[in-house]
């Protein structure tokens, strides 16, 4: 484990530095292991990879002390810095949101805006907004550069919820550079173009998921880098790689 002003200080200089960031997303210490060994800046963890590992549904479905618990154990395992999927903040007002996570060791956070304790409503923009800035204050108060990334799920909820759903990502990612955060992350970008209007909204670095093996729907590494995408994880689709390549291989041993 590093020191976390340290390793705080470096991930926020790797997010400004201009590079695409590749951060595969982990959900134990073996999986994270693997991310340093192959030499890559960072890992993520992933709060859907690793509720399918303990036997849980994603949304904030786990008990936060054992969450916060198996992070600490996977950044005491790497020497790389480690940001952690917080979901919607498990129900944790800012300061002790920022609490918990450098206190796991972690020096990045993935905040969404779908409330998962609350009926899987969305928070208004100006809410998740608020919300970001305090977590940022606390962060900073504590001397510590944590990347926050800033979530929408303003495409996840669609039309259902805004009548431009894309419109609506941009606008609450400019919100969210605004609050403080270092990079943020419009899920489910459906093409190039969509991705190319939410790198052209902000300075900070767009995070896109993609599938190790596929790709995303606006391409792999080169084609995403090309789009100007600097930061890119795995969500759980690098662990489903793994269960779908394995069962092909149990497959053969059952007789």
């Amino acid at each position: 484990m590093i020191d976390l002003s340290t390793a705080a200080a470096a991930f926020a200089a790797d997010h400004a530095s201009g590079r695409t960031l590749v951060l595969p997303t982990s959900w134990d210490v073996w999986s994270a292991s693997l991310v340093e060994q192959a030499g890559f800046p960072g890992a993520t963890i992933g709060s859907h990879p690793v509720a399918n590992s303990l036997g849980y549904e994603d949304g904030e479905q786990i008990d936060v002390d054992t969450y916060f618990g198996l992070v600490k154990c996977i950044t005491a395992a790497v020497g790389i810095p480690v940001s952690v999927d917080v979901e919607s903040g498990y129900g944790l007002d800012a300061r002790e949101l920022a609490s918990r996570v450098m206190e796991a060791g972690a020096v990045g956070m993935n905040v969404e805006d779908t409330v998962h304790s609350q009926g899987g409503r969305i928070r208004d923009r100006d809410e998740h907004a608020d919300y970001i800035a305090a977590i940022r204050q606390a962060c900073d108060e504590a001397g510590v550069e944590v990347v926050i990334n800033g979530r929408t799920d303003a495409l996840i909820h669609g039309t259902d919820a805004f009548e431009d759903p894309l419109a609506e990502a941009v606008a609450r990612v400019v919100a969210l550079e605004a609050a403080g955060a270092r990079s943020v992350y419009p899920v489910k970008l459906p093409d190039a173009a969509a991705v190319s209007r939410l790198v052209a909204a902000v300075s900070v670095p767009v995070n896109v998921t993609a599938d190790p093996r596929t790709g995303s729907p606006a391409g792999g590494l080169a084609e995403l880098t090309e789009l100007g995408v600097r930061r890119i994880s795995f969500g759980p689709l690098w662990q489903a790689a793994l269960g779908d390549t394995s069962s092909d291989w149990l497959g053969g041993w059952k007789g």
